[in-house]
């Protein structure tokens, strides 16, 4: 596909980077030249240097021939009115990063009436993940699909708990829930494992189930002090305003500890029932003071990431039960995961994700349509959404009777209201929404999982 991308900041340059990997044809535009030579120089890109409210350069990136066009300044209305124009001028579809939370509540406005494919708040995004990760304390990630009908959770393995030397054919069976480990990461390697795969402590699991019964495996696995009740906020900017909504209505006490004097009494006056601290969070005396050892959560969101990898290792060091830790820079991130930063989230490859998940089902909307994307255990992983369509030659045939090549399983199906997690006597029919879990990159059609010798029988 012909990808235009205007801005290239952090977000626009990991878009530039990831969509020229999968193999479409990337136009990166920029004000700032050196930016743009360093793209094209390091990827295969084209960049043109320009505005992103100038005819004359949004025709120069060939937008009249895009087939979707990705607006990632640092500006919303900037973002919006690029592509308004852009679709003007011939793009077919568009994309707009918008953060401010006004311009969020008029997003089915903006959809239907003045033509915007899609619009990405990051920081509201990012806020609904770490609020799924304090509904579950023991999931490092959950990722929802079919419109939250069923999880995908990412758990690691406690030394001496009850999954720790089971085999995966005695889950089910001991506990008595509809789950599935799809994937286990030991190590670098991740595995696609049969029944007989024994897990052992450290390994990082994944697995699917639908939301009321992950909600059952989550209690198996906690005891009491477990449950999230308190959750303690440093930096209060637009994550921390989406987060403590959502916290605040699941019942969770909030305390926000925000330097910004001017901006603790907006929040002040946006959540009476949380409590507001105007100081320095990275003060230890102020932490301390203001209880961080009794709370059971942290949430580090200051604008600076060595500040909030060096305050979540504090809090681990204190025994808080959930540390989540915000990373904008990619280079940090796999560094924070080798020092024991389990829950990261990243605004940044947050916003790069959903417009893959995007992409990729435009790409493909001719073929098993893919609905959702996600990648997981570092990009080594991919968790896709297809939906069926009439007359695949896999329909109606049981699972244990088609050929799946290496590396591909179906860790659900999604038919009307009902969420099924597959064994060998289950089949595919037209229209179900199909969840699989493959280390195969650059998968693009629900074929390809299958071997010649699948079909309808």
């Amino acid at each position: 596909m012909n990808i235009l991308i205007v801005g290239c900041g952090k977000a626009g340059s990991i878009l530039a980077q990831t969509l020229s990997n999968e193999g479409h044809d990337v136009t990166v535009m920029d004000t700032d030249g050196d930016v743009v030579e360093g793209l094209v120089n390091n990827l295969d890109v084209q960049g043109i240097v320009g505005g992103a409210l100038i005819v004359r350069d949004l025709k120069e990136a060939g937008v009249d021939g895009a087939n979707i066009i990705i607006a990632m300044t640092d500006s919303d209305e900037t973002n919006i009115m690029c592509c308004l124009m852009a679709r003007k001028l011939g793009a077919r579809h568009s994309v707009a990063r918008v953060r401010n939370p006004a311009y969020s509540e008029q997003m089915v406005f903006m959809r239907e009436e003045l033509g915007l494919s899609m619009m990405i708040n990051p920081e509201f995004q990012t806020a609904n993940e770490i609020a799924r990760m304090l509904r579950y304390p023991k999931a490092n990630h959950v990722e929802t699909f079919a419109k939250g009908r069923m999880d995908l959770a990412e758990i690691k393995v406690v030394s001496g708990s009850f999954l720790d030397g089971m085999t995966l054919s005695m889950i089910s069976q001991k506990l008595g829930l509809h789950i599935l480990i799809c994937a286990v990461k030991r190590g670098s390697e991740i595995t696609i494992p049969d029944g007989s795969y024994k897990l052992q402590a450290d390994d990082i699991i994944y697995i699917t189930a639908a939301h009321a019964e992950l909600g059952k495996l989550y209690k198996k696995m906690s005891d009491s002090k477990a449950h999230i009740r308190s959750a303690l906020i440093v930096g209060g900017g637009k994550i921390g305003y989406y987060l403590v909504r959502q916290l605040l209505e699941l019942g969770i006490q909030v305390m926000i500890i925000e330097q910004d004097r001017s901006r603790c009494e907006e929040l002040s006056e946006y959540f009476p029932k949380a409590t507001v601290i105007s100081a320095d969070g990275t003060d230890q005396d102020i932490l301390l003071e203001e209880g961080i050892a009794s709370a059971d959560s942290c949430i580090m969101l200051t604008g600076i990431d060595e500040e909030n990898i060096i305050l979540s290792l504090y809090a681990r060091k204190l025994g808080i039960n959930k540390v989540i830790t915000k990373i904008n820079r990619t280079s940090l991130l796999s560094i924070s995961d080798s020092v024991g930063l389990e829950n990261i989230v990243s605004p940044k490859e947050t916003t790069a994700e959903l417009v893959l998940q995007y992409v990729r089902a435009k790409q493909n909307s001719e073929n098993s349509n893919i609905i959702t994307l996600y990648r997981l255990a570092e990009n080594k992983l991919e968790a896709i959404e297809f939906i069926v369509r009439g007359g695949a030659k896999y329909i109606g045939v049981p699972l244990k009777d088609l050929g799946v090549n290496p590396g591909f399983l179906i860790a659900g199906i999604i038919r009307g209201s009902k969420r099924i997690i597959p064994s060998g006597s289950d089949f595919l029919k037209e229209n179900d929404s199909v969840v699989v879990v493959t280390t195969n990159r650059k998968i693009t059609s629900l074929d390809e999982m299958f071997c010649e010798q699948g079909g309808q029988k």
